[in-house]
């Protein structure tokens, strides 16, 4: 690999790591009530959206949608089956109960996000039906269709879902 491409690698995840870093500062300047430093967590969180898709598009990382289906579901799969595992153990040996909590929250949703790849490619050729997912806020749990009655995941009340179009 070229040390430009390293490069772009590198950018790529430091430009989605600040634009998940402000989303959340906004949601918590929200709470504060500053709803003018919320706006500029948001709009700087959107710049950093466009550099990354700009990166991820020089590094020729998007693929057809059946590609990209592929890639995303070995990504999903590579998370539960090798990433967070050790991490669960990991926190759990050093009882840190929040970061155990959270690592496992994403384990068994990545599990979900999986499936869901695998079945949008198993149908990619035949799509003829539309619909929306919901989003467990607390863990990230998604439903087709409908929210649930409580999260599988977490217990999250369906009601608190958020709907994705």
């Amino acid at each position: 690999m070229t040390d430009t491409m390293e490069n772009l690698q590198a950018a790529f995840a430091g430009e989605s790591q600040a634009n998940r870093k402000y989303l959340a500062f906004a949601r918590k300047a929200d709470q504060e009530g500053y709803p003018q430093a919320a706006r500029l967590f948001r709009a700087a969180a959107f710049g950093e959206t466009v550099h990354a898709l700009n990166h991820l598009a020089a590094m020729d990382g998007i693929g057809t949608t059946a590609e990209n289906l592929k890639e995303a579901f070995g990504g999903e799969t590579y998370e539960f089956e090798s990433m967070y595992p050790p991490m669960m153990e990991q926190a759990e040996a050093e009882g840190n109960k929040k970061a155990f909590r959270t690592f496992r929250y994403a384990n068994e949703v990545e599990k979900v996000h999986a499936r869901m790849y695998q079945a949008a490619l198993d149908v990619l050729s035949g799509e003829t039906e539309s619909f929306g997912y919901y989003v467990c806020p607390v863990c990230g749990y998604l439903e087709a269709r409908n929210a649930p009655e409580r999260c599988p995941v977490c217990g999250n009340p369906g009601k608190n879902f958020e709907y994705v179009e």
